[in-house]
């Protein structure tokens, strides 16, 4: 733990995300001073740091950092929970307000933003953060362990499913816009191929089946996986199994068909993510570079229809 409590600010307090990074500054016993959003429902905060002043003014935001600072109570770090796209603009804002900063994934959105970050690094001597909780989740970490004692050159079969329905605010919010979000394969997969990646080494080949506004599926060939992949927001995707359970969400990794589970053990990891951060054990820019490397890819590329080794749900799905 840090010698004595930390000064955050965080940008992005209304976001779905922020009262993880809230509960987290609390139960880590450092500080919220100051935080930010355009939107004023943060009545979460009362819960935490009631006493933080908010605003919905970048500008007045901004002024009021730099008035801590001049009074000797400067900010130590920058929780950053924004929309995708702005988390390269608010990391330089908090570096070059002498704070670290703790980003939501992805980081940014295009691998060349994270050699430009690495220059202001180096500039400020401040750090750049990346919550990349999946790598401290207790049954990630046993496959990883597995995977690590095993001999080299074997290659492993991995279907990945994710189908998390959204409603129609979805396609209106930011992240709706591919050229704020990213995209489905990024918005809502980024974690998955870091995990991936971490787990079984870089990616040898990527290879897109379907992309459209509601889903993504495709084929990475990794160091030590073949992996057949789906992201989708679109309801109608889920297994008939749990549409009729009335689930909304479907999440599975199988290796070598084996199912690895892991749908719970979700509530403290950014708490654990900060108690890292805070003991100089946390995950910087090149951590994140192969997972934004993939998604910038797969944003980029054509879809090639089903050929090849797809998901086995894209028969299905095509045919409507």
């Amino acid at each position: 733990m840090a010698e004595k409590p930390g000064k955050f600010a965080m940008i992005g307090v209304a976001g779905y995300i922020a009262v993880r990074h809230l509960q987290a500054i609390k139960e880590t016993g450092n500080s919220l001073l100051a935080t930010l959003d355009p939107f004023d429902s943060v009545g979460c905060i009362d819960s935490y740091f009631p006493e933080a002043d908010f605003f919905v003014e970048f500008e007045r935001f901004d002024r009021h950092i730099d008035k801590l600072k001049r009074v000797g109570t400067s900010i130590d770090y920058v929780s950053i929970c924004s929309p995708n796209y702005l988390h390269d603009s608010h990391i330089r804002f908090a570096l070059r307000q002498g704070a670290d900063a703790i980003c939501e994934k992805p980081l940014v959105l295009n691998p060349w933003n994270l050699d430009a970050l690495a220059e202001i690094e180096k500039e400020t001597g401040k750090s750049i953060f990346n919550i990349l909780q999946l790598r401290l989740h207790p049954s990630i970490l046993a496959l990883r362990e597995r995977i690590d004692r095993e001999p080299t050159g074997r290659v492993h079969d991995i279907d990945l499913s994710y189908i998390t329905s959204r409603g129609n605010w979805y396609r209106i919010s930011w992240k709706g816009d591919r050229q704020k979000s990213g995209g489905v394969a990024t918005n809502i997969g980024v974690h998955f191929f870091d995990m991936l990646t971490w787990i079984f080494g870089p990616v040898q080949e990527n290879t897109v089946h379907l992309s459209d506004d509601n889903r993504a599926a495709g084929f990475l060939r990794l160091e030590k996986a073949r992996v057949r992949w789906l992201l989708s927001i679109d309801h109608n995707d889920l297994p008939r199994e749990v549409r009729e359970r009335g689930q909304r969400t479907f999440r599975s990794i199988s290796v070598d068909g084996e199912e690895i589970e892991f749908s719970d053990g979700f509530a403290d990891l950014h708490t654990k993510t900060y108690r890292n951060i805070l003991d100089g054990r946390g995950y910087g820019l090149e951590a994140a570079r192969r997972s934004i490397e993939a998604v910038y890819t797969i944003r980029n590329s054509n879809a090639v229809g089903l050929k090849g080794d797809y998901h086995p749900y894209l028969a299905d799905i095509a045919k409507g």
